[in-house]
């Protein structure tokens, strides 16, 4: 899958796309929690 490791030799196993995928991951989780929060507020 990781196939920029040779770019950076320093970053072994951590590559670029790593980090935009844990950002991506985080921005969508909170982003959604305050919704998920209402909606669990709104069924109870």
């Amino acid at each position: 899958m990781n196939t920029q490791n040779n770019t950076f030799p320093e970053l072994q196993g951590f590559s670029g796309q790593d980090i935009l995928w844990a950002l991506g991951v985080w921005s969508v989780i909170l982003g959604l929690s305050p919704v998920i929060i209402f909606y669990m507020l709104m069924v109870a």
